[in-house]
């Protein structure tokens, strides 16, 4: 059996929030699945312990209900479609299988009416969450939704190629993979939803943003995989994790692996600080708006993952932390040696990527304390 990794309290600049209506949410969210029978019974009534209204509410600590009670039923609606069809369902290794079945949920993204998958659960949960997307957010931001639906669905396509081959892609191919097929991307849409606004074409398309919701991505699939390794790492199957990834390309033990790891999450986030004082100084108040929800995303996963019961497994307990850190591992300027990434570099001046003691940086609790649950 592969060791217990003991994970280090990681560094967590960002203050803590949570929605006040974060219960409510959460037991919507677990009345939401039975309804349109998300999910097996047992399996519906185990993710309704690990808090995904939380999760949702921590998000968007200061969205309109509405639309983080949607965004908690639309998390849940993708574990659904991880757990049930890309990881663990009978398509996780059939890549061209999984690619027809999840064209066919798209076009139920892009028209509920279509008569099409009529008795899946996953798909009429998605038809609900078509129309309550169309609902909430502006038609620009409805579209935008749908093409970050492609991007995940195209990527956990080609994660199930890897899956069939058992094959551990490089570093580079897993970091451009891992920045859709987490479905971070997706949520991102609701941050503008949840708040009312909507980021103008040019400014959501510009380098210096897009960048700033990759780095978001980056940061919150690295954590993801450092707290789920425990949990990945105990099954029976093949599974894809950094850490794995990283043992494999630099011939590391998983120790040094999970070092590197945090060390590499760690660069970003100092870079992604940098890149939000940028963008504060120079963008619009819808832009200033946007980079406070992709920080309370990267927040939120942190937060979530060392508490929720899915990462926890107090059955078999993982060594997380209960606390986080307020110095990174690395603060290092330099771009990581990621060529897919390394572009990020370059939008920030020389002044603003100084080291993390020459920055100023807001401050955040270096301990962790769980919200009201």
């Amino acid at each position: 059996m592969t060791p217990t990794l003991a994970v280090p309290p990681t560094y967590a600049p960002i203050p803590s929030a949570v929605h006040p209506a974060h219960a409510a949410i959460d037991a919507g969210t677990a009345a939401w699945a039975d309804t349109f029978k998300i999910g097996q019974p047992e399996w519906r009534s185990r993710l309704a312990a690990q808090e995904i209204g939380v999760f949702a509410a921590r998000i968007l600590p200061k969205g309109e209900e509405e639309v983080v009670s949607l965004l908690s039923d639309f998390i849940l609606w993708l574990f659904g479609v991880d757990d049930g069809y890309c990881e663990n369902g009978h398509l996780s290794d059939k890549p061209g299988e999984l690619a027809a079945t999840l064209l066919r949920l798209l076009r139920i993204a892009q028209n509920p009416e279509s008569p099409m998958l009529t008795e899946d659960p996953l798909a009429e949960g998605l038809r609900d969450l078509t129309l309550r997307v169309s609902r909430c957010g502006t038609s620009l931001q409805a579209g935008r939704w749908v093409d970050t639906l492609r991007e995940y669905f195209f990527a956990v396509v080609w994660e199930a190629e890897n899956r069939a081959a058992n094959r551990i892609p490089e570093l580079n191919d897993y970091t451009l993979m891992r920045l859709y097929d987490g479905a971070t991307s997706v949520v991102q849409p609701f941050l503008e939803m949840g708040h009312g606004f909507e980021l103008q074409s040019h400014e959501r398309d510009s380098k210096a943003v897009r960048a700033a919701a990759e780095m978001t991505s980056f940061i919150t699939t690295w954590d993801n995989d450092i707290y789920s390794h425990h949990k990945e790492s105990r099954g029976t199957g093949y599974y894809l994790n950094i850490i794995r990834v990283l043992e494999h390309e630099y011939a590391l033990s998983p120790d040094k692996a999970l070092t590197k790891a945090i060390a590499q999450r760690d660069r970003v986030m100092c870079l992604f600080l940098s890149l939000r004082a940028k963008l504060d100084d120079e963008g619009s108040p819808q832009v200033r708006q946007y980079l406070r929800g992709l920080s309370s995303f990267i927040r939120a996963t942190q937060d979530w993952s060392i508490s929720s019961l899915r990462y926890t497994t107090p059955d078999d307990p993982a060594a997380l932390p209960s606390s986080f850190t307020d110095r990174p591992t690395d603060d290092s300027t330099d771009p990581l040696d990621i060529p897919s990434i390394a572009w990020w570099w370059d939008l920030v001046p020389v002044s603003r990527t100084a080291p993390l003691g020459q920055l100023h940086v807001p401050p955040g609790p270096g301990r962790y304390t769980p919200g009201p649950a």
